[in-house]
């Protein structure tokens, strides 16, 4: 699949949401299109989609995805992103990457998009109120964004950052965090391959709502360290002090590591709710990638570093 920038997209060129359900549907769709070579990219691609639906996991449908979302800064109720994010302006928009870093440098998302471009990626998204979702996010490793600004050997953390503006998010006018919104990772999370900037779902632009133009997923994390629509990655020597830890540190730790055995304060972590489903599932330790990304935290207290 040929994916340009998001203005350039034709609607006749976005596949439908159902097609995703169906490897086979969606090769012969594409094969009936005449495009060989987009059959084996779309392939290679599903691949990602298989394992996860293997595991019983199926894909929440987009409708749920855009309409379900946490997003302080437009609003507190599940469904108010999705009313009141068409303040926000994700064009023009840059990304600025300093810090301990020898080539800091300040991205255009379009120059982005052109240097690195998305591939989809099916992984589950747990949040902390024990709800989840399994989406095609369209985007690429954080990795590769770093290794182009060279981390000095004294670069420990990643702190990202999201746009601070109450005209485009009426949302920070209130203090109910201290804004803007700020996160952060361990270098070794940060270059891990499952770690990614996100640009896309479902084969489409990022809606508002959920990040535009871009923000951060890293699957086997709760979803609030999902900083969205950054301005700023800066690599630091000290550990970031991230948002919801600075407001309510006996909730939210800074490795947010998805796991059942640790409950939050006010509700149990143990099973989760899919979005679409009515019976709860056991919570899966780090979210079911333990065997990708245990290794990170080998000799760690998970209890004590929640």
């Amino acid at each position: 699949m040929i994916i340009r920038r998001a203005p350039d997209i034709r609607s006749s060129e976005i596949t439908d949401e159902t097609l995703y359900w169906d490897r086979r549907r969606f090769i012969r769709a594409a094969a009936g299109a005449g495009a060989a070579a987009l059959v084996s990219s779309a392939a290679t691609r599903l691949e990602a989609s298989d394992r996860v639906q293997q595991s019983g996991d199926e894909l929440t449908p987009y409708e749920d995805v855009t309409g379900y979302n946490n997003f302080y800064e437009f609003g507190m109720d599940k469904a108010d992103p999705a009313k009141n994010a068409h303040t926000l302006r994700p064009r023009p928009w840059t990304v600025k990457v300093d810090g301990e870093v020898h080539k800091a440098k300040t991205f255009d998302i379009d120059e982005l998009e052109k240097a690195f471009p998305p591939e989809e990626r099916v992984y589950r998204l747990r949040c902390v109120e024990a709800w989840s979702m399994v989406i095609p996010w369209m985007g690429f490793p954080l990795g590769s964004l770093l290794k182009r600004v060279e981390p000095t050997s004294q670069a420990r953390f990643v702190e990202m950052v999201t746009i601070h503006d109450v005209v485009q998010m009426p949302g920070q006018r209130r203090p109910v965090l201290p804004w803007p919104y700020v996160e952060g990772l361990q270098m070794d999370e940060a270059m891990h391959p499952l770690t990614i900037l996100v640009v896309g779902l479902y084969g489409k632009t990022l809606p508002n709502q959920n990040g535009a133009p871009i923000r951060l997923v890293v699957p086997w994390k709760y979803g609030f360290k999902g900083v969205k629509s950054i301005v700023r990655i800066r690599l630091v020597r000290e550990q970031p002090r991230n948002t919801w830890n600075i407001a309510a540190p006996h909730e939210y730790g800074f490795y947010a590591n998805v796991n059942p055995d640790v409950d939050h304060p006010r509700w149990s972590q143990r099973r989760e709710r899919r979005i679409g489903e009515l019976i709860k599932r056991p919570t899966l330790m780090f979210n079911g990638y333990a065997e990708q990304v245990g290794e990170l935290y080998r000799g760690m207290d998970l209890r004590v570093n929640y």
